[in-house]
């Protein structure tokens, strides 16, 4: 389901729609079949203007099965289509999910135009002509179901064909039936009577320039090469493999020809390390993690922090605790970023708003470590990393300078011809990055205390004060750019304030809510740590200050601690994003709860 998902997402980017997507599968490698817990969904939204999110609820429903009817058909408004796979509405697959009776047959899908098709039937007869074993010829039917969905939404085939024929090319004879099943089902939707209407979603009016559609994963593998290029420094990732943060290690894995080495660990210890060491080796050091990753790497970020080397730690959100929800998506891993090591040990934080958006943190995250000589983590989730929309190509001479700015020559200020490893930049406090082999810039790294300047292992207890303040300095003083208020009239009381996936639910849920006359203030977050200077200001504007969160309120609690303003949270810990829906409900109420 998700491979036919990403086909027809494809189509629909290539025939310039925006759109955007919400795949959601189960964590077991092979789920158990016709379970409820084993259904593997994809939900895509597009349209011929620009959209926020997933949709809240499709007016398409396929069910290839009667445990996805089940799971999903609570989504499908009344009167929606609801295309199902009769053939696998059997005795023993409608008991499977508890079903008495098939609601194929009662009166349980009244509410819905519902259009029984045999797929499975078609899709065999389709291709008996290969010759392919009846087991390959039953998975052809996820390819009927989408020749069908293509029929009925005018969208191109010709490189979904393509497609198959690349995907299959050692073994030509299943590229033929997917290929025949795809056309059988184009070819049921014409000669058929029971599909009497069908659908005509033009280009979407977008900005002028290149597009290519993306998930946040691959956004974030582009923005980690492009920032190597940038910087001119090689990159290289060391990560061990985790759910679902993979990609970004599969998808840099193919990049060597950009000067891009990864290396799959055999834990996040070793890969964190590595990355560290390629750091002090002069590299770009990344490294890729989801929630347990991250307590895993925490000693190491700490051992990041006290040498002051440049590092991006991404984090790839999931649901937890432990080992949780792999495949679900979440954001509660805000506070361990901010306050998961020993000591005091604060780093940046930067949090991708879009699948699209996941290139342009990258970029950022890649600036503040190698400008400010720290350790920075990017917090996706994912609902990000595997959502997809288009994303335009930037053009190079629009991206930002990121200057390694290496040390060359001895640096002490009292002329003695030494190299002082942490004697700070005036402006950044940030400490110099000196190539291991640069004549005359030897010096010690390791865990233990700093001397100020010199670098030496220093216990002085007055000169660890200082250590630490200074490296809280550093962070609280980088510069990062004011937020930004969307409040057309403004004349709102009622700020809405979101950080990283929140944006499309929120977005969308303030578009309805003025729609409907009502004034409402949006703003977002994309730096957690240092947070905007102009935060405090902009909270103190308005009556009522709303954060929802993917978390049982983080940001919230940071909030009120920073700023001592009573904002509101609202809570879900659901593994799904919220629904425009709920955000329009939640404005509309706070709105109408102040002005009663």
């Amino acid at each position: 389901m998700q491979l036919v998902g990403d086909r027809f997402t494809s189509e629909t980017a290539l025939f310039g729609n925006d759109l955007a997507t919400m795949p959601n599968f189960p964590a077991e490698i092979r789920a158990p079949a016709g379970t409820l817990p084993g259904v593997s969904s994809f939900q895509l939204h597009f349209a011929d203007y620009d959209i926020l999110t997933a949709g809240d609820r499709p007016d398409v429903l396929v069910a290839m099965n009667p445990a996805a009817l089940k799971a999903n058909i609570d989504d499908l408004p009344a009167g929606g289509v609801l295309i199902a796979n009769t053939d696998e509405f059997t005795k023993r697959n409608l008991t499977k999910v508890g079903y008495d009776t098939n609601p194929l047959e009662d009166d349980s899908l009244d509410g819905y135009t519902v259009h029984p098709v045999a797929m499975s039937t078609l899709t065999r007869g389709a291709v008996e002509e290969t010759g392919v074993p009846k087991k390959d010829a039953e998975r052809a039917k996820n390819f009927f179901a989408l020749g069908l969905l293509c029929w009925m939404y005018h969208r191109p085939i010709d490189s979904t064909e393509r497609f198959l024929s690349e995907k299959f090319a050692r073994r030509p004879e299943l590229a033929q039936a997917n290929i025949l099943a795809f056309r059988a089902g184009h070819a049921y939707g014409e000669t058929t009577e029971a599909f009497a209407v069908t659908y005509e979603v033009a280009p979407a009016r977008l900005a002028p320039g290149t597009y290519r559609q993306v998930t946040g994963n691959t956004a974030l593998s582009y923005g980690i090469i492009t920032a190597g290029e940038l910087s001119g420094l090689p990159v290289f990732l060391g990560s061990y493999p985790i759910t679902p943060a993979s990609d970004i290690l599969h998808e840099l894995s193919k990049r060597k020809a950009f000067n891009v080495t990864t290396f799959q660990a055999e834990d996040e210890i070793s890969g964190i390390g590595a990355a560290l060491g390629a750091a002090f080796g002069g590299a770009l050091g990344v490294t890729t993690t989801s929630g347990p990753g991250i307590a895993l790497k925490s000693e190491a970020i700490g051992l990041a922090v006290a040498l002051e080397l440049p590092l991006l730690v991404i984090d790839v959100q999931r649901g937890g605790p432990s080992t949780g929800l792999p495949t679900k998506t979440e954001q509660s891993d805000l506070l361990q970023a901010m306050f998961g090591r020993n000591g005091e040990s604060p780093v940046p934080i930067v949090a991708p708003r879009s699948p699209a958006d996941c290139f342009a943190a990258a970029l950022e995250a890649t600036r503040l470590a190698v400008t400010y000589r720290t350790p920075v983590l990017l917090l996706s989730d994912g609902a990000l990393a595997n959502g997809s929309e288009p994303w335009r190509v930037p053009e190079v001479s629009a991206l930002p300078r990121l200057d390694p700015d290496f040390a060359t020559a001895p640096n002490a200020p009292d002329g003695s011809g030494e190299f002082w490893p942490y004697l700070r930049d005036h402006d950044t406090l940030a400490r110099p990055w000196a190539v291991p082999g640069t004549p005359g810039l030897a010096h010690r790294i390791g865990g233990l205390e700093k001397a100020d300047g010199r670098g030496s292992i220093s216990y002085d207890p007055d000169n660890h004060d200082r250590m630490v303040r200074l490296r809280a300095a550093k962070i609280d003083g980088i510069d990062v750019p004011d937020i930004v208020v969307d409040d057309p009239d403004g004349d709102a009381d009622v700020l809405i304030l979101g950080w990283g996936s929140t944006y499309g639910p929120i977005g969308a849920g303030c578009r309805r809510v003025r729609d409907m006359g009502f004034a409402v203030a949006q703003a977002h977050l994309r730096h957690l740590n240092p947070l905007p200077a102009n935060l405090g200001s902009v909270l103190d504007r308005y009556r009522t200050v709303l954060v929802p969160e993917m978390n049982l309120g983080q940001l919230a609690l940071l909030l009120r601690a920073r700023y001592l303003v009573d904002v509101q949270p609202h809570t879900c810990v659901s593994g799904l994003p919220f629904k425009a829906e709920e955000m329009q409900n939640l404005i509309i109420e706070a709105i109408k709860g102040g002005s009663a």
